[in-house]
């Protein structure tokens, strides 16, 4: 229904180098540009719509807001307490909108939209990503990039069929940070062979999400829409018939980082898990542990990753450890070290660089943008790449799919690459639920 008409970063570094040899540290994220322009009218604002406001879609709404040349036109989401929350929001930023429950009556009403957000529960980015594939609009699908395979198989067919961009919100793709540590782990070798890795994502106990007295959504729309009732729709991480599992919600994150820095994917996976916290009638695991293995041309490595949703300990991190050093790395600013093994030959830029005491070891803090030039002044484009790492980790990965629709940049995380990272995440329930272990085959990770 419509509510409202609208009116919108090389080997032998230098000591300067290490910390923020970030120059080339965008290898992998500022790309080549595409072979063809896109349809977008280079000239004007493009136009984009969202399906789904609900915390992550209010996230990528609130990121979009910070980027030159996007107007919002349309916003779709089957609740209307949602649907009028954000109509207000986006009338304080003078881009007021049309709102709508069905985004396919939105797609017919609104012809002029570029690109869509799509940010709802995983079992709906099949459907609503195809159709508006097809609809000729560019599509930014939030991960986990579906519910099932054979969904996001989908996805990968109808983007090839239309030639339209999906991007997959992945964003550490996109983050300078994630860049730059790439760079000295393969160009600078900081970590020599790497044998082990490990990550996790820990999350407090918490209650189940609620809603306004007096806001709920009638039960036919409710089940129009594939929900079972209100606490499912509010919950629906939690419930098989909605999403992926908490593996994959968090996981995904993390784990396609282990497939992009390892430039392989996992040849076998084990995994234990099980819902031994919760007794609210939860249906996937409230915890999970997996053990993967990756044969690389170096040599096999082997890696652990945890989701566990009863202790916030040690938060969210990943750690790439070698025969010369190690690495922890995450989107949270405050967790960046390089620890060199004491076997291990010293860098003449050590001797210049400073230290910190993490738990009793001597480490190096990774940062970006203090590489200096041979003159002695700041490197310009590790400047520009330090100005990139104040931003939004998000804006940066929708400021990377908007270049692509533009024809500026290719995009960071392209179906294909979703599809590997979901086949990773996704098969692990099939561990859990086996008890065994899992071996992949290369044709495993490939859409036909």
């Amino acid at each position: 229904m419509k509510l409202q008409d609208a009116t919108g970063e090389t080997a032998g570094l230098s000591r300067r180098q290490f910390l923020a040899s970030a120059a080339a540290a965008g290898a992998g994220l500022v790309l080549a540009r595409p072979v063809f322009a896109q349809q977008a009218n280079l000239n004007s604002a493009l136009q984009v719509a969202f399906i789904g406001v609900g915390s992550q879609g209010a996230n990528l709404l609130n990121n979009c807001l910070k980027i030159d040349g996007v107007r919002i036109i349309a916003i779709c989401d089957i609740w209307q307490y949602q649907r009028e929350r954000f109509s207000k929001i986006m009338e304080k930023y003078n881009q007021p909108v049309n709102v709508y429950e069905d985004y396919q009556e939105m797609l017919a009403s609104e012809p002029g939209i570029d690109a869509v957000i799509v940010a709802t529960p995983d079992f709906c980015h099949a459907q609503q990503t195809n159709d508006c594939l097809r609809a000729g609009k560019h599509v930014y699908c939030e991960k986990e990039m579906a519910r099932t395979l054979e969904e996001a198989a989908s996805m990968v067919r109808t983007q090839r069929e239309t030639g339209k961009l999906l991007q997959i919100g992945h964003q550490r793709r996109s983050n300078p940070r994630y860049g730059h540590a790439l760079k000295l782990i393969e160009n600078d070798k900081i970590l020599g062979r790497i044998t082990h890795f490990n990550g996790q994502w820990n999350r407090p106990v918490a209650e189940p999400y609620d809603w306004p007295k007096g806001s709920e959504i009638p039960e036919e729309t409710l089940a129009r829409y594939g929900f079972k009732n209100m606490h499912e729709y509010r919950n629906w991480r939690w419930y098989k018939a909605y999403g992926s599992g908490p593996f994959a919600d968090l996981g995904s994150h993390q784990i396609d980082v282990f497939n992009w820095f390892l430039q392989t994917t996992p040849a076998s996976v084990m995994a234990s898990g099980g819902i031994d916290y919760y007794t609210d009638g939860r249906e996937w695991y409230d915890n999970v542990l997996a053990i993967y293995t990756y044969e690389t041309p170096a040599g096999l490595v082997r890696g652990v990753y945890n989701v566990y949703n009863t202790t916030g300990h040690g938060g969210f991190f990943e750690t790439f450890m070698g025969d010369e050093g190690s690495m922890v790395i995450s989107e949270d600013e405050r967790k960046g070290y390089f620890f060199r093994e004491v076997h291990a030959r010293k860098r003449e830029w050590e001797e210049q660089s400073e230290t910190v005491d993490k738990g009793g070891e001597e480490a190096f803090e990774l940062k970006i943008g203090e590489t200096l030039a041979p003159d002695g002044s700041p490197e310009p484009e590790g400047q520009k790449l330090l100005e990139e790492s104040k931003k939004p980790v998000h804006q940066l990965h929708l400021e990377n799919f908007f270049k692509a629709v533009r024809g500026e940049e290719e995009l960071n995380c392209p179906p294909e690459i979703g599809y590997e990272t979901a086949v990773t995440v996704l098969r692990v329930n099939d561990a859990v639920a086996s008890g065994g272990t899992l071996t992949f085959a290369p044709g495993d990770f490939t859409v036909a």
